[in-house]
């Protein structure tokens, strides 16, 4: 817990003592009625002349041994005649006792009384001496036997009279902004100060090497503003001002340049730090300027020292700990430095102005805001949620109007890749045409076909023994059978088990193929694939009306057919509900409508679903015409065709029965029409028996609630996340849980749109980042 003590002295000196001094207790933030008491303190000459002539032997000392590297110009003799070092250190022991003997007065012990009980050793403790005596201000207070007991109680010094700064802007959010100044650097390392300040995180630095005053006056006045104004070289105190050596040539006392300090202050300047030497004068001249805090070096400050002093503070102070245990914990550390520089303990001090909230790492990260931000906060909401359905309605808009719909489909291929391998589905043989079988076959028996007549007999020949529960012919076939092949003619005609294929059509012109003669309708079915814009194959065609005009004239898949026979045997047939819906056993196959998924003004002519192609890419084993026919899959063969759905179709490039799939990643990677028939296939035998999930897809209105919650977390997100790092990181993380959540629901069958949702996201944050900066100029 942090506690603040201010001592107001009052009017006096040490030479008439201080009738009136006053006391406040509080917590450090936020405590509007803090305790207060009353004492006063005698006259105490005997210490105005020990710190006196401390000054003038301190000064001496580094006369004597000249020390060149002292961040003063020069040291002038202050009359002494005669140095001793013992007499040096008694000194100081004599000042020390002087200034307790002091604050030990009778009429000051209602003070130091009030101060025991309400306070704890524990507690951090900002303690603030608040005087215009230029005297008392140079006293060392440190030495108050009050900071040996509260081990974390620093001091700070104050003027009477302070205000605070309305301030007219504030710097940037998530870094620190630094304009460090290195003045003249005749004797001394002003480079170390800028190593130091090289390494602090989250800093935006300008250094100004030996400026001119006009060059300093252009950058304080920088509409961007700074939080730190840090200043090495050479200084002094002259009266009751102070100097700065800015370069070889110029010195400048701080009213020479007050108006461009002010504007620093006003756009948010909290900390000013003067490495340099005799300082009190510098802060002086910025406390009537009203800067929160000023942290400088009391008397002469040797170069080393500075470095010390000034390495422990930064690392420290950018860790987060508070401004006054930062600067007690760098002040002490400069014991070990006292062998070489008498005294260095005492020179770092904290000037502060009570009005002002105390300054902090963090808080100059991510200022605080002031009172027309807060108010502006307040309204952000209803803004987020107004500019959320602003975005919503117009990403809605343009998906209607099919702009998003390609990209929203390679999206949908993309995470159908990404899915985890699943085995393939033993209900299914693949019996495949290749090139080289169709090579082998003699060109005029095939007939423009894949398989000629004596092919075919063979391969039913093979297969039937082994009793396939249906088999699938998906090779057209529009010419009769060859007379010398009465075998494979009465097998067309008689086998229940044997599905062919014709082809619908598009138009009058086409009309199709005609299926092949003799086979009855009931095991006729169309091959016919529903191809995207893109082309492709994403969805799957049930059923449609017959065509009249087409040469097929039957109103069901080959995919729908083949499972339909396969399922019968097990009991289960195909039906329609009373909302028309095609049912098969419990699984309800959804049909697709214009606005389903990703789609927009869909031709979904016929009965159409989305088709889940297994994730293995191949649905189930395949084997060559070569291989069934030359005996070496004989051993296998029962095992491979008994009870199962056998389809025959070919891979024969020759033929250009190839289609792009959500699997293909080029334009060149297409998948044979057999093996996307047997995805179909293997879709509804897996939803039917497998309990595999069909694809399913939001409503509308549930689409556009999608859209609007991901464009409301991008709102929020700017909101709330004001450093630029972290809302890039942030929002990375957002667009991966959605990528990721798009994922996981594919994975159980739902097809989310990712496009529209990241899209909403992102343009919800570009609009309110665009918002938030026209509003802070405005407050500005």
């Amino acid at each position: 817990m942090s506690k603040l003590v201010a001592i107001n002295l009052g009017s006096g000196d040490l030479q008439k003592g201080f009738p009136n001094v006053t006391a406040q207790i509080s917590q450090a933030v936020g405590d509007r009625y803090p305790i207060k008491c009353m004492g006063s303190l005698p006259p105490s000459p005997e210490l105005e002349q020990l710190h006196r002539h401390w000054q003038l032997l301190y000064r001496e000392f580094y006369r004597e041994r000249s020390f060149p590297s002292t961040r003063t110009i020069a040291i002038t003799s202050g009359g002494v005649t005669h140095f001793s070092e013992v007499e040096f250190s008694d000194l100081g022991q004599q000042l020390k006792q002087q200034l307790n003997a002091w604050l030990n007065s009778e009429s000051f012990h209602s003070i130091d009384r009030k101060l025991s009980r309400e306070l704890d050793p524990g507690d951090e403790i900002h303690v603030i001496i608040e005087t215009n005596d230029f005297c008392l201000r140079r006293l060392p207070w440190h030495l108050w036997n009050f900071f040996e007991d509260y081990p974390k109680a620093e001091l700070a010094l104050s003027v009477q009279e302070y205000g605070r700064v309305k301030p007219q802007s504030q710097t940037s959010v998530g870094t620190v902004r630094i304009l460090a100044i290195l003045g003249n650097s005749d004797g001394i390392e002003t480079q170390a100060d800028r190593r130091l300040l090289e390494k602090l995180p989250g800093a935006t630095l300008l250094f100004l090497e030996e400026p001119s005053l006009q060059e300093l006056n252009d950058y304080l006045w920088d509409s961007k503003g700074w939080d730190i104004l840090f200043f090495a070289g050479h200084s002094q105190t002259e009266a009751d001002t102070g100097r700065i050596h800015v370069n070889q040539t110029e010195s400048l006392t701080l009213d020479q340049f007050r108006y461009a300090l002010k504007q620093a202050i006003s756009r948010g300047l909290k900390l000013a730090i003067f490495n340099s030497c005799d300082g009190l004068g510098l802060a002086q001249s910025l406390a009537d300027l009203h800067i929160p805090q000023v942290i400088v070096m009391r008397e002469l400050v040797p170069d080393l020292v500075a470095q010390e002093f000034f390495r422990h503070f930064l690392i420290a102070f950018s860790k987060g700990q508070s401004l006054y245990a930062t600067v007690r914990e760098a002040r002490e550390r400069l014991e070990k430095l006292e062998g070489d520089y008498p005294y260095a303990t005492w020179l770092p001090v904290i000037c502060q102005n009570p009005a002002e909230v105390l300054t902090t790492w963090q808080t100059l990260r991510d200022p605080p805001l002031n009172d027309r931000a807060v108010r502006h906060r307040k309204h952000r909401f209803p803004i987020l949620l107004l500019t959320s359905i602003v975005i919503t309605a117009l990403v809605m808009e343009v998906r209607q109007l099919r702009i998003l719909e390609r990209w929203e489909l390679q999206a949908f291929d993309q995470l159908m890749r990404l899915r985890p391998t699943e085995p393939l589905d033993p209900r299914l043989l693949i019996v495949t045409v290749t090139e080289q079988d169709v090579q082998r076959q003699n060109p005029n028996e095939r007939r423009g076909t894949s398989l000629s007549d004596r092919t075919l007999t063979q391969l039913l020949e093979k297969l039937q023994p082994h009793h396939p529960r249906v088999i699938g012919l998906d090779i057209y076939r529009d010419f009769p059978t060859d007379p010398n092949y009465a075998v494979l003619d009465t097998h067309l005609r008689q086998n229940e088990r044997f599905i062919a294929i014709c082809e619908v059509g598009e138009t009058q012109e086409n009309p199709g193929t005609r299926p092949p003669p003799g086979i009855p309708n009931q095991r006729l079915s169309f091959s016919d694939i529903p191809v995207d814009p893109d082309s492709v194959v994403r969805r799957q065609i049930l059923g449609m009306a017959p065509n009249p005009n087409s040469f097929c004239v039957t109103d069901t898949s080959f995919s729908l057919q083949i499972a339909r026979f396969y399922l019968a045997v097990d009991g289960i047939y195909a039906q329609r509900n009373s909302q028309g819906t095609l049912q098969m056993g419990s699984i309800l196959f959804r049909r697709l409508e214009p606005g389903t998924g990703s789609y927009h003004q869909l031709d979904s002519q016929g009965y159409q679903i989305l088709l889940n192609y297994r994730s293995s890419g191949v649905a189930a084993k395949q084997v060559t015409l070569t291989e069934l026919l030359n005996g070496s899959l004989d051993d296998e063969l029962p095992n491979l065709v008994k009870d199962r759905i056998v389809l025959i179709g070919t891979t024969a490039q020759s033929f250009k029965d190839f289609s792009p799939t959500p699997y293909s990643t080029n334009p060149e990677e297409k998948m044979p029409g057999v093996l996307i028939q047997a995805h179909m296939v293997s879709q509804i035998l897996s939803a039917v028996l497998d309990q595999r999930p069909l694809l399913w897809w939001l409503p509308s209105w549930g689409t556009t609630l999608w859209v609007w919650g991901w464009s409301l977390a991008g709102g929020v997100l700017v909101a709330s996340v004001r450093s630029p790092f972290y809302l890039a990181l942030t929002s990375g993380v957002a667009f991966g849980m959605l990528y990721g959540i798009c994922f996981i629901v594919l994975l159980k069958g739902g097809w989310l749109p990712f496009i529209p949702a990241a899209l909403g996201l992102a343009t919800t944050e570009v609009g309110v980042i665009l918002y938030t900066t026209y509003q802070n100029r405005k407050l500005q």
